[in-house]
C-alpha cells in the first residue's frame, strides 16, 4: 500500500525514518501532500525568476512571497489545508505572471518568440483547484516520488531545501521590520532550481550546502538588525513567571512586530500581555519594557502548550510556528497571524501598507474570559544577546585568563518532546562550576530555572534570546576569538552541544559549518534525511558527532573534545 504521506524533516520525526500517516507533529497527510506541492511550484518560480533577472525582468513580491510561502512550511507552522490551497493558487498565479513577463521580454530581446512552459513545475495547471484534484498531483511530486534518485542525491537536496526553510523563516521576520535583502530572495531561488538540477555532483551540491550556510548567517545577521534598530538591544531582566489579576492576552511564536501592536491596541483596556515559549526574550527588548500591563511569561516550551493554553483561560495568538494538535476546550481562543495556520482558528489577516494588523477580535474576547490559572512563582533570566556580552568582553576575558572560567558550552537550539531531551538537563547539571552555557532557543527551557550560580559576578547561564537570535551567539564567538587574539574560533575553550527539532535549527547548522566551526554535538538524534554518506562526509570534515551518554560528553567537552 503506498504511503498517505511522507515528511521526515523533524528531529521527531516517525523511528528517525520519516512519517508516513500522520506527522507525529500533528501535521494531517492532506497538509503534508499540499506543501510538497507548494514546494513544487516555487521550484517553477525559481525556474522563471532566474531566467527572468537575467532579462532585467524582477518581481520583487513574488521573491518575497516565495520566502514566505516556504516559511508555512516548516515543522508545527501551518495545518490549514485551505490556507495552503490559497497559497498554491497564488504561486501558480505568480509563476505565470513572471512566465509572461520574461517570454515577452526574451521576444523583445531577441526578435524572435519565446514561447513554452518549461518542465512540469514550471508550467502544471491544475483543472480546478478543488483539494483533491491538488492531492492528486501532491503524490506525484513528494521526497520520495523519484524513487531512482540516487539517495545522496536527495539527502543533500532536502538539506538544502531544509536550510533555505529555515532561512525564510528570519528573512520574513526582518522584512516585516522593513530590513530587507533582495539577494537572499534571489539566492533562495537558486537554490530551489539547484535541487531541480540533475547535472550537480554531490561534491557540487555540498558546496551549495556551505553556501547556503553563509548565506542563512547573512539573513541571521539582518534579523538581528532589524530586532535591535527597532526594538533596542536586549538587557539583562528578571521575568516573572506568575499571573497578575486581570485578563490576558498570551502571545506565542517569534514575531515581534505582531506583540508590538498588540501591546499598543491593548494599552489601558485593562487586558493583560503575557508571553510563551520563544516569545519569552521579548521580555528583554527595551521598547516593550514601558507598557506597564506587559505582565511576564506564561507556561514553557512549545510542547506543553496543550495544558497550558487550557489554564490561561484567555486567547492565544500563534505569531509563526511552534503549534501543536489543539484541544476543543481552547480552539475558540486560538488566533493564528502570518504564516501559522491552523483549521478552526481564526486567522488575523496580514497588515494593510500603513497600517496595523487589527488585534480587536482578541482584545474583545479578552474582556469576557477568566484571569490566567498560576502554574508558577518564580522569576528567570534573559537578555544576554549579543551586545550585552560583547560589552562585558573584557571581565570574560579576565575570567578565563585566571581560571575562573574554564569553558563555555553553547547549548542552543530546540526543546522537544522525547525523553531523551533530558541529556540537556542533566547535562548543565553536570557541568563543572566553572562552566559558562551560552543559549538560544527553547531548549533553554530544559536547564533556565535551574539555580547554577554565577562566576565573578557573570550568570552561568546566559540567554541571548529566540533560535531567531542564534546570531548573538555567533557574534559572541568571534568576538571572543578576537579578544584572545587568535585566528580560528574552534581555539577557544567553547564545546558545541547543539539541540535540533525544525528547519530554523537546520540554517543555524549550516551557518556553524560554513564558518568551519568544528565538533558540534547534534541530538538528540542526527537528522533521517541525511544519508550514510553524507554523515560520512559531516564527519570526516567538521567533526560532526551525536550525543553519548552525559558523563562521557561532559568529560569529552572540558578536555576540548
Amino acid at each position: 500500500m503506498k504511503d498517505a504521506m511522507f515528511c521526515f524533516q523533524c528531529q521527531e520525526t516517525m523511528r528517525n525514518t520519516g512519517c508516513t500517516s500522520r506527522g507525529v507533529c500533528g501535521k494531517p497527510a492532506d497538509v503534508a501532500n499540499l506543501q510538497d506541492l507548494l514546494i513544487y511550484l516555487l521550484k517553477g518560480i525559481a525556474f522563471w525568476g532566474t531566467r527572468a533577472r537575467g532579462m532585467g525582468v524582477i518581481h520583487e513580491d513574488t521573491n518575497l512571497f516565495v520566502a514566505q510561502a516556504l516559511f508555512a512550511t516548516i515543522t508545527n507552522a501551518n495545518f490549514d489545508p485551505d490556507r495552503f490551497v490559497d497559497y498554491i493558487r497564488e504561486a501558480i498565479q505568480r509563476r505565470e505572471a513572471l512566465r509572461a513577463e520574461a517570454q515577452a521580454r526574451c521576444e523583445e530581446l531577441h526578435g524572435n518568440p519565446c514561447t513554452g512552459n518549461g518542465p512540469d513545475w514550471a508550467g502544471w495547471q491544475p483543472e480546478s483547484y478543488e483539494i483533491e484534484v491538488l492531492l492528486e498531483k501532491a503524490t506525484q511530486v513528494g521526497v520520495m516520488a523519484d524513487e531512482t534518485l540516487n539517495e545522496d542525491i536527495r539527502s543533500l537536496r532536502e538539506l538544502i531545501t531544509y536550510g533555505l526553510k529555515g532561512m525564510s523563516a528570519y528573512i520574513d521576520h526582518a522584512y516585516v521590520l522593513d530590513e530587507t535583502d533582495s539577494d537572499l530572495l534571489h539566492f533562495i531561488q537558486e537554490m530551489l532550481e539547484a535541487t531541480t538540477n540533475d547535472k550537480l555532483t554531490v561534491e557540487e551540491l555540498t558546496d551549495l550546502v556551505l553556501k547556503t550556510g553563509e548565506m542563512g548567517l547573512r539573513a541571521m545577521a539582518l534579523l538581528d538588525q532589524a530586532n535591535t534598530n527597532t526594538y533596542g538591544h536586549p538587557e539583562p531582566t528578571q521575568v516573572y513567571l506568575g499571573v497578575r489579576p486581570g485578563p490576558g492576552i498570551l502571545v506565542s511564536g517569534h514575531d515581534l512586530r505582531d506583540l508590538d501592536e498588540l501591546l499598543q491596541q491593548t494599552e489601558g483596556s485593562g487586558v493583560n500581555v503575557y508571553t510563551h515559549g520563544e516569545m519569552l526574550p521579548a521580555q528583554a527588548y527595551p521598547a516593550f519594557k514601558k507598557y506597564p500591563h506587559f505582565a511576564g511569561n506564561y507556561g514553557s516550551s512549545w510542547f506543553h502548550q496543550r495544558e497550558e493554553f487550557d489554564t490561561f483561560n484567555g486567547p492565544i495568538l500563534m505569531t509563526t510556528n511552534c503549534i501543536v494538535t489543539a484541544k476543543d476546550s481552547y480552539l475558540g481562543r486560538l488566533f493564528t497571524t502570518g504564516q501559522a495556520g491552523y483549521p478552526g482558528a481564526t486567522h488575523i489577516p496580514d497588515r494593510k501598507a500603513g497600517e496595523q494588523k487589527d488585534f480587536s477580535a482578541l482584545i474583545e474576547l479578552a474582556k469576557t474570559c477568566a484571569d490566567p490559572q498560576p502554574l508558577e512563582d518564580i522569576t528567570i533570566t534573559t537578555g544576554y544577546a549579543r551586545n550585552t556580552v560583547l560589552a562585558h568582553a573584557g571581565a570574560i576575558v579576565d575570567a578565563v585568563k585566571a581560571g575562573d572560567i574554564q569553558r563555555f558550552v553553547v547549548m542552543g537550539g530546540c526543546d522537544g518532546r522525547h525523553k531523551t531531551r533530558q541529556y540537556y538537563t542533566d547535562v548543565a547539571e553536570t557541568l563543572p562550576d566553572n562552566t559558562v552555557i551560552l543559549t538560544a532557543g527553547c531548549a533553554k527551557y530544559r536547564y533556565n530555572k535551574l539555580d547554577l550560580g554565577e562566576i565573578n559576578g557573570i550568570p552561568r547561564i546566559l540567554d541571548a534570546g529566540q533560535c531567531n537570535d542564534s546570531y548573538s551567539l555567533i557574534r559572541t564567538a568571534q568576538a571572543l576569538a578576537e579578544a584572545f587574539e587568535v585566528d580560528d574560533v574552534n581555539d577557544l575553550p567553547i564545546s558545541y552541544d547543539i539541540a535540533w527539532y525544525e528547519q530554523k535549527a537546520v540554517i543555524v547548522l549550516l551557518a556553524l559549518l560554513y564558518l568551519g566551526i568544528r565538533k558540534i554535538r547534534l541530538g538528540p538524534t542526527l537528522p533521517a534525511f541525511l544519508s550514510p554518506n553524507v554523515i560520512d562526509v559531516l564527519v570526516k570534515n567538521f567533526n560532526l558527532m551525536t550525543i553519548g551518554t552525559v558523563e562521557e560528553d561532559v568529560a569529552a567537552m572540558m578536555a576540548g573534545n
